[in-house]
């Protein structure tokens, strides 16, 4: 458990908690578990690297070993990568030529060759039935053998790992960063907090848990230690009860809940009982979650307790017995009547709510009074509003400048996206931007004062991380509609997914696209080469694991756009294999080395998503001939079996236009928002740090800050959003 919490704080932190041994001449170990950092792209802060250098060798080298599996599962290097062309990308043969090197070799099988035949006399052939076709034909040393070593490069990846405190404090930090989190978190830093929540929830607690699922998480280990529930909501209880029976805390996914205890049934019961008794109102909740709390009636059985008469009531208005007016059939009455004002002052109870409906609001207003009300309305509860939704407001009417039958995208919690063409009337522009103008106003207020901020301007570009579920978990990701420089020459992805009981197909493949977003070409199992780039080859099952590439030499490229995505052929979904990721490589023309090397990966990124096809990011050209990606970490829900990019590239053209061409709100909107025009502001360019205590935002973190320092990287990009 403890290896798990340390990898825990490495993952999310970049930090080693203070490493523990007894002193001694650790020196040459030291720096020999920097070199080997340095294979995965990874080296050791000069502070990290003297702590160890005064420990004794055993206790180097411990640290080393459990340091190290953790940084190579986070750049993927702890799977053996195969290539199915054994020099890829070197002498990858076309298409057709491979296919039927592989017919030939079958015919000559005495196994294979009457299938075969039968299949050509049909004018129909599956691949499957060759056998040199989709399996590994040589191992994973066999290849190993057959390519040149990597020439270490100056443009290569370098992670640093900084010098961390004592375990405890750093678990606890972290503990307190998530929970307290003013945005939602992914799956990943979710499952996460669960751990963290069990081993801290009596100790320090975040001031607030705004976050709902996240107090949900918190209050399944309060539960487990007898501690106090934070409760404000019935629906916080139905979340407990769903993270109690391993279910979808974000109430997304029906959850079966499982047998409760009779403690625990008395526990959320008196919980429902005490949120009720102090504000009756709040049964009108329950009717956004009906049938789950009708479900979860049947198994806290509230007729066997009645000293909480209020918790039955909870269950009476699911079943219908009771009435409970809710407040969102109170605004809908009214705006079916068309009655602004009347849902303007209603609204005006409910902050949160009144912002998601200002766009209908304005567009059904009658006249020029009723949007100045509703301006007005938004400008006074703005205070009221957490900064999340003001943001996600403030980039929902910068986008409305737009055209209205430009394709609209919508993207669900799970990043399952679809495209819509937008058929909503306009905004007025005189109220659109005044609405722009106070919710600009109303961040700057919110916005600390920073003093002095050293600025890395890779962050620039970097989109506002409004909620965790916009990043998948891995290396160097990227919030949804980040920009970020391509710097290399060779550009290759990579996919890795290994099956836990049926035979999986995933196909990685390349869909090149026109400045119009019309098809160019692709690369593929069915397009092994096109203008700049080969495949890997194509594999069709991973007992073992698997890998497929796609190498591109961008000068060679012809295209504008540049679309990897990850195919479902056949087998289990990206949430029932084992394991699936998805990356990028930069590499200089002659650096040669393996078809995955770690400490050439930009990008790893889990794929764990609900869909059949996988958007990780696109590649554009710009004017300049420099390349750009921007980032999706989105899932088409494609079909059940044999999704080709041949089939898909119409639906991918329009999500990848609908995402480029919308704009996010990124860091450079705040730190124009905090500074304006004046000169506080220091760009990072490696140069020494300053010796005062600065604020730092930047894709990494610098060595030698002060101490004292705020520091804001990828791993906590969400502190930035205001409360």
């Amino acid at each position: 458990m403890a290896h798990s919490l340390e990898s825990l704080v490495i993952r999310h932190t970049h930090r080693l908690s203070s490493p523990k041994g007894s002193a001694g001449e650790g020196a040459t170990a030291a720096r020999q578990f920097d070199a080997a950092l340095a294979s995965v792209g990874f080296k050791l802060s000069a502070e990290l690297l003297e702590r160890l250098s005064g420990l004794s060798e055993a206790a180097v080298v411990h640290t080393a070993k459990r340091t190290l599996r953790t940084v190579s599962e986070m750049v993927g290097d702890h799977a053996r990568h195969n290539a199915y062309f054994i020099d890829f990308p070197a002498n990858v043969p076309d298409t057709e030529e491979f296919w039927m090197r592989c017919v030939t070799k079958a015919l000559g099988d005495d196994k294979s060759r009457e299938n075969v035949l039968t299949q050509l006399a049909h004018g129909v052939l599956d691949l499957l039935s060759l056998p040199t076709y989709g399996r590994y034909q040589h191992t994973y040393e066999e290849m190993l053998a057959a390519q040149d070593e990597l020439i270490a490069s100056a443009g290569d990846r370098v992670t640093v790992l900084h010098l961390g405190r004592d375990l405890d404090d750093e678990l606890t930090d972290l503990y307190l960063a998530l929970a307290g989190s003013t945005t939602p978190l992914g799956e990943d830093h979710l499952r996460d907090l669960k751990a963290l929540a069990e081993r801290c929830a009596l100790g320090p607690q975040p001031e607030s848990i705004p976050v709902r699922e996240n107090r949900a998480v918190v209050n399944e280990a309060r539960l487990a230690v007898g501690a106090d529930f934070l409760l404000d909501t019935v629906i916080d209880v139905l979340r407990l009860a769903c993270a109690l029976s391993g279910g979808d805390v974000t109430l997304q996914e029906p959850t079966r809940f499982r047998a409760l205890s009779r403690p625990t049934r008395r526990a959320l019961l008196a919980g429902l009982d005490a949120v009720v008794a102090a504000n009756p109102a709040k049964l009108a909740d329950v009717h956004a979650h009906r049938e789950p709390f009708k479900r979860l009636g049947e198994r806290l059985h509230p007729h066997e307790y009645p000293r909480w008469p209020h918790a039955a009531d909870v269950f009476a208005v699911a079943r219908g017995e009771k009435e409970a007016r809710s407040f969102d059939s109170r605004v809908e009455k009214l705006l079916d009547e068309f009655d602004v004002l009347g849902a303007v002052q209603l609204l005006k109870s409910a902050p949160g709510k009144l912002f998601r409906s200002l766009d209908l609001l304005l567009r059904i207003a009658a006249d020029q009074e009723e949007r100045d009300a509703v301006v007005a309305a938004a400008v006074r509860v703005a205070p009221e509003v957490s900064g999340r939704v003001v943001l996600s407001v403030r980039e929902h009417f910068h986008n409305r400048e737009r055209e209205t039958d430009e394709p609209r995208i919508f993207v669900n919690r799970r990043g399952r996206a679809w495209v819509a063409r937008d058929v909503r009337p306009p905004v007025p522009a005189a109220d659109r931007d005044r609405l722009i103008a106070a919710l600009d106003a109303e961040l700057r207020r919110r916005l600390p004062a920073p003093g002095r901020l050293l600025l890395d301007p890779d962050v620039l570009d970097v989109a506002l991380p409004l909620s965790g579920r916009a990043t998948a978990a891995g290396l160097g990701v990227l919030p949804r509609g980040s920009v970020s420089a391509v710097d290399g020459e060779q550009l290759r992805f990579f996919v890795y997914w290994k099956e836990t009981e049926n035979r999986t197909d995933f196909d990685l493949s390349a869909l090149l696209l026109h400045a119009d977003y019309s098809t160019d070409s692709w690369l593929s199992y069915t397009s092994l080469k096109a203008v700049g780039g080969e495949h890997s080859g194509d594999v069709t099952e991973a007992p073992d694991g698997a890998s497929e590439f796609i190498n591109l030499s961008l000068d060679r490229v012809r295209s504008t756009f540049i679309v990897p995505q990850v195919n479902i052929f056949a087998g289990e979904s990206f949430e029932e294999v084992e394991e699936s990721f998805f990356g990028f490589m930069l590499r200089d023309a002659e650096q040669k080395g393996r078809p995955f090397e770690p400490r050439t990966v930009r990008m790893k990124s889990e794929l764990r998503g609900v869909g059949r096809v996988a958007l990780p990011l696109v590649f554009r050209r710009e004017d300049d001939g420099r390349w750009r990606a921007k980032w999706l970490h989105l899932y088409l829900k494609g079909i059940s079996s044999a999704n080709r990019v041949e089939e898909n590239q119409v639906s991918v053209s329009k999500v990848v236009r609908a995402i480029v061409e919308r704009e996010h709100l990124t860091v450079r909107y705040l730190i124009d928002l905090m500074y304006g025009d004046t000169t506080a502001v220091d760009l990072w360019d490696g140069e020494p740090v300053p010796d005062e205590p600065v604020t730092y935002i930047g894709l990494e973190r610098p060595e030698g800050l002060h101490p004292d320092s705020r520091v804001i990287t990828l791993e906590n990009l969400r502190d930035l959003i205001p409360g």
